[in-house]
């Protein structure tokens, strides 16, 4: 059993001063305030609960920065789709396995302890099937238990290249399946999380364009009692192709013809009607934003304000892992809702409520939710997952409770973050992983062979 002192921690019920968390076998055992620190336990002056990624390609992590050169076209989502496809036809199993690696470790560097990795690399790079059909679930397995970040994994089933059915592309070869293929592959995924402490297995159906009806219908049976995650509306063309297929947009028909419930995870969303985030609230399912993705992609930007009056939940997600950060993704998604509605401090939602405190919470809960996490927070029973923050920082001079959530997420230009425990392991201190240079070291390597290829 091991015991964190803070002088003062974000707790379910809020702040609290002099907090003794005791942890044993991964879990939060008990809380107690107004404590005193015992022998043996480490003190820290800043505490707050880790918090959960709901949205990550892992693979992306070694993309970041080359997609951003103009062609001779107009470019958009769907040119960086083309460069993506390319990228990602030279990956082998090592490759991708190096990558997450250094995703995990730079989130848990930023205050991530669980992430929910959408995963749609299946196959080989000619398309074919590996003799291990769960090969790339198993590596995905392995950076997550390599880095000691908690796992949430998100098998993707992806049959399509349009509504109605359309045959998939080339770019798509190492994602299809059919679905006795998956059938087989989600019972794989299982066998390869099995040993994982903490993992969850949920379930992926990609997208409307890219899964029938008759498909989605055949394939829900195998979430289990795991979470349901989809991108949907992320995108005008998708919302106009889907209009073209059915008649309807696509949140409007996921609504009218799928069982959506607080086990789903409505990935983007962007692109939604008063109408659709109306409904959208009511079914309990979070939405998976990824701000900065979003930005980078020029998705566009989702109805907070609306979704947020009505009682919505929503996490946060790093998707294309363009750049990786729990702060740079709560400050982009507030400072995107003050551009659309020209207010500021639009997602507190209520008065006199802190900015940062709101999205920080809500993030927190809705992440978890997401992710099939029963419990969250610096509370008992909890996973042990718990952030210390730098509280020498000059950003942080003066400052307590509310505000030091404000001063991180919209007073600093860098990694606040000073050690991490995830599932009760120690993995960063003093701000760096424990084993930040050999996973760096491998990443580089990796990437020279790729960019070479």
């Amino acid at each position: 059993m091991a015991g964190l002192f803070f002088e003062q921690a974000l707790l379910s019920q809020g702040w609290a001063r002099d907090v003794r968390i005791a942890i044993d076998a991964g879990r939060v055992l008990s809380v107690e305030t107004a404590a005193s620190p015992q022998a043996g336990d480490e003190r820290h002056s800043i505490g707050l609960p880790g918090i959960s990624n709901l949205h990550s390609h892992a693979f992306q992590r070694g993309m970041a920065g080359l997609t951003e050169f103009r062609g001779d076209t107009a470019d958009s989502f769907w040119t960086w789709r083309d460069q993506m496809y390319r990228f990602v036809g030279r990956m082998t199993a090592d490759d991708i396995e190096a990558v997450a690696a250094q995703a995990y470790v730079e989130m848990l560097e930023a205050g991530f302890t669980r992430v929910g990795e959408f995963h749609y690399i299946h196959h080989d790079t000619s398309g074919a099937p590996y003799g291990n059909i769960a090969e790339l679930a198993e590596r995905i397995a392995a950076s997550a238990q390599s880095t000691g970040i908690s796992l949430t994994l998100l098998p993707v089933f992806y049959a399509h290249a349009g509504f109605g059915g359309r045959a998939p592309d080339q770019g798509q070869r190492r994602f299809i399946n059919d679905i006795d293929g998956f059938s087989k592959l989600m019972d794989a995924s299982r066998r390869a999380l099995a040993a994982l402490e903490g993992a969850v297995v949920g379930l992926a159906p990609h997208s409307l364009r890219a899964v029938t009806p008759d498909e989605l219908v055949a394939i829900m049976p195998l979430a289990g009692r795991g979470p349901v995650h989809i991108h949907i509306a992320e995108q005008t063309r998708e919302v106009d192709e889907c209009l073209a297929w059915c008649g309807q947009r696509p949140m409007q028909w996921l609504f009218d013809h799928a069982a959506v419930d607080d086990k789903w995870c409505l990935i983007h969303s962007t692109h939604a009607t008063s109408d659709e985030i109306s409904r959208f609230a009511q079914t309990r399912a979070v939405a998976g934003l990824c701000p900065i993705t979003e930005a980078n992609l020029g998705d566009g930007i989702f109805n907070g304000q609306q979704f947020l009056a009505q009682g919505g939940a929503f996490g946060i997600g790093t998707d294309s892992n363009v750049l990786i950060g729990v702060a740079d993704e709560l400050r982009q998604l507030e400072y995107s809702q003050r551009l659309a509605n020209q207010a500021r401090n639009v997602m507190a939602g209520r008065t006199a409520t802190s900015t940062g405190r709101a999205l920080f919470e809500a993030a927190l809960n809705g992440g978890s939710q997401a992710l099939g996490v029963e419990s969250c927070g610096l509370a008992e029973g909890a996973f042990a997952d718990v952030v210390s923050l730098d509280a020498g920082h000059v950003a942080f001079a003066g400052r307590s409770q509310d505000a030091i959530l404000d001063s991180w997420i919209f007073g600093a230009g860098g990694a606040l973050v000073d050690c991490v425990w995830a599932g009760g392991h120690k993995v960063v201190k003093n701000g760096r992983h424990r084993d930040r240079e050999a996973i760096a070291r491998r990443f580089r390597a990796t990437l020279q062979g790729i960019l070479a290829a």
